[in-house]
């Protein structure tokens, strides 16, 4: 497909798992390793060509357009979009970024480590018109099981994604090339919702319901989610080892 430049990173949360009662700092600052998470994702999004990070925005969104500004490198174009119900769930985060892209873009969240392969094997494999999702079968690698997004494939498609699925093969690792057509399918899980809010997994599996939803194996590449001052000490930890590893 068309080469992406675009990326969508959601950081509208409070991040409260993470933060615990500390309300001094903006949980995609968090250090590690001595740099602010955040800074991860933007090192990888510039290696796989990524030229323009749209920032969708909510909890102490001030501070936060703030501090990202202090981070961001001179290779990146940066916009805020601002999420007023940033209480809700991510689904509505996304949907405030309707209208302000008008072509497939990356999406992922601030507080989600990869690798570059990870993102590499997203890119290249991803098909035109459907929403592809980078999901990783290596379940027994899987730190916090029990929390991870589940999805269930049949070959290459998705057909069912939640938390509490009994039966999965694959974890949603939260990296996508999206279709502006997500908007669409958010829109139809907001309106149908009976409370004007969604998730972006009730948005994936109305587009699984359609068939167009594509799961992309990642391989032997690395990811963490950054969700709990446990997820973090694990990530320090699998960084350390990797960069250890590269060293010699």
């Amino acid at each position: 497909m068309t080469a992406i430049s675009e990326a969508v990173i959601l950081m509208a949360g409070q991040g409260s798992r993470l933060r615990g009662a500390d309300n001094t700092f903006l949980k995609p600052f968090v250090p590690l390793l001595g740099r602010p998470l955040i800074s991860y994702t933007l090192d990888t999004l510039i290696r796989v060509g990524i030229k323009t990070v749209d920032f969708v925005v909510g909890y102490e969104s001030g501070r936060m357009i703030e501090q990202v500004k202090q981070f961001l490198p001179s290779e990146l174009s940066a916009s805020f979009i601002e999420n007023r119900d940033w209480q809700k769930q991510n689904g509505i985060s996304l949907l405030a970024a309707a209208g302000h892209v008008s072509k497939p873009f990356l999406l992922t969240m601030s507080d989600h480590l990869f690798d570059g392969a990870a993102v590499d094997r997203l890119l290249d494999s991803s098909e035109s018109g459907f929403l592809n999702v980078a999901v990783d079968r290596k379940l027994d690698s899987i730190f916090d099981l029990e929390d991870a997004m589940k999805v269930q494939t049949c070959k290459d498609r998705i057909t069912n994604i939640g938390k509490n699925l009994r039966n999965y093969d694959a974890i949603d690792t939260g990296l996508f090339v999206c279709p502006v057509q997500i908007f669409d399918y958010l829109e139809r899980a907001k309106s149908g919702s009976g409370r004007s809010d969604c998730s972006l997994a009730d948005g994936v599996q109305l587009m699984a319901g359609d068939d167009r939803v594509h799961a992309i194996d990642i391989g032997n590449a690395w990811w963490q989610d950054v969700d709990t001052p446990q997820m973090l000490k694990h990530a320090e930890t699998q960084m350390s080892e990797r960069l250890q590893s590269a060293a010699t």
